[in-house]
């Protein structure tokens, strides 16, 4: 069984870092392409950033380019967010989900396995 489990959220002042973690059991990560998404109260939930098997190739939304990376470490079977200069705006949900086909995807139902999501909150 599948299972995907965030961490690593909190509340940070505005300018501020936080590291997301998300451990896969049950699932190689090295098999699926890796995503995290956002969501606000209020906001559909949106692809924040992405990367694919191979780790190769990296989507981010123009919203965090320059200010959030994903990374994934296969002997750990974890991807990481690395936020940094955080926004009140990057407030949100933010889930990990996995994908059993090739490549990312930025609709949500494009993806299999969905963590139970971590707070993140950014104050002014």
């Amino acid at each position: 069984q599948v299972h995907l489990v965030e961490s690593g959220g909190g509340l940070v002042q505005a300018g501020g870092s936080l590291r997301l973690s998300c451990a896969a059991s049950g699932m190689p990560l090295s098999s699926y392409a890796m995503g995290w998404f956002r969501q606000a109260p209020g906001k559909e939930r949106e692809l924040v950033t992405a990367i694919s098997q191979s780790g190769g190739n990296t989507y981010y939304a123009d919203s965090v380019k320059g200010r959030f990376t994903i990374s994934a470490d296969n002997a750990k079977n974890t991807v990481y967010l690395q936020m940094n200069s955080l926004k009140p705006e990057d407030t949100a949900v933010y889930y990990c989900a996995a994908r059993g086909g090739i490549g990312w995807v930025l609709i949500p139902s494009g993806y299999t396995y969905w963590g139970q999501g971590t707070q993140v909150t950014v104050s002014s």
